[in-house]
């Protein structure tokens, strides 16, 4: 090989390799997404927490975001700021990032305000969990437009008002958490019909009052909780042989109805019934579950304990503080 080929070998070479270093420098993120994120982090005032967010950077580089690969043009698809030095409200252009499939603030107790209208833009929204913020306002009934979402968390803030009915009508929807909040009134009737797979439901430490509607017994929850409310009347419609559920917390209410009445699910591993208004004995079936969390404390139930299974194998403070259950591991019967 001559030395006119090798210079033109590596010529070519030096060709191929500032091409590819140009190829692989070029900015992947998209110039709207870029604008509509420094106007994110300025919104929020400029906190360093995002320091990464500069303007001549790769914003698919920076911190906090995600995005997705070529079949999006590489669109910002993940939002996720959590646990920074931060505060203001949750900026409005967060619904001008419109290929979003996840967008999370959470933990962020300087983060104030409501819940901003413009997030009924993103369409592809699959994943929305804004939790321990001290955000106020409803929970908006707009978020029913967000006809993708699978995953709703608006847990550990300050919200009020009522739960809106219309969050029934998402049909991917399969967990809703709106737990440690001020909610007031009714569980909806419309909860009763959810379109596509049955959600994760829990709604605990709020203020709801009123009963729980009959149509939640024609569905099979795999969890509920409703624990730390002021929820009256009958319960016993969630439960039922033929249901799948796994987990049912009903402490800390009102609830009134003869437990001797209620077949459990075979697949019921949790059940949480301490201070309520309880009344009638524990079913002798009961024994044929191999539940691994129990508490019946705090009710009016009477009766002895059956033996058998695992209901012994609990400490005797879960039947404390009942009108007159006896048996192990309780004092005997009389």
């Amino acid at each position: 090989m001559d030395h006119k080929t090798n210079t033109t070998l590596l010529f070519s070479l030096l060709f191929f390799i500032t091409h590819l270093s140009n190829a692989l420098s070029k900015d992947l993120c998209n110039e709207n997404d870029k604008n509509t994120l420094l106007k994110i982090k300025k919104s929020l005032n400029n906190p360093y927490h995002l320091a990464s967010w500069h303007p001549e950077t790769d914003c698919c580089s920076w911190y906090c975001l995600e995005c997705g690969d070529a079949t999006v043009n590489h669109r910002v698809i993940s939002l996720t700021i959590f646990a920074g030095q931060i505060s203001g409200q949750i900026p409005p252009e967060v619904g001008d990032l419109p290929y979003l499939q996840k967008l999370v603030f959470r933990k962020l107790t300087n983060l104030t305000g409501q819940i901003p209208h413009s997030i009924t833009k993103l369409k592809y929204l699959t994943f929305l969990w804004l939790s321990w913020t001290n955000l106020t306002g409803p929970v908006p009934d707009f978020l029913s437009q967000l006809v993708n979402l699978d995953y709703l968390n608006l847990s550990f803030n300050e919200l009020s008002g009522s739960v809106p009915s219309s969050l029934s009508l998402l049909p991917k929807l399969t967990y809703i958490d709106l737990s440690r909040n001020k909610l007031t009134g009714t569980i909806p009737e419309s909860f009763g019909s959810f379109p596509g797979e049955v959600p994760y439901l829990i709604l605990s430490h709020n203020q709801l009052s009123g009963s729980i509607p009959k149509s939640l017994g024609n569905l099979d929850f795999n969890r509920i909780d409703f624990s730390r409310n002021k929820l009256t009347g009958d319960a016993s419609m969630l439960f039922g042989a033929n249901k799948t559920t796994f987990s049912i917390d009903l402490s800390r209410n009102m609830f009134q109805f003869d437990l001797s009445r209620v077949v459990l699910p075979q697949s019921l591993g949790v059940l949480d019934l301490n201070h309520n208004g309880i009344t009638g004995s524990i079913p002798v079936q009961w024994t044929e579950y191999s539940l691994q969390l129990l508490n019946v404390s705090y009710n009016r139930l009477c009766g002895p304990i059956p033996t058998g299974g695992s209901l012994q194998r609990f400490d005797s403070y879960i039947y404390f503080h009942n009108k007159c259950l006896c048996g192990a591991p309780l004092d005997s019967c009389k």
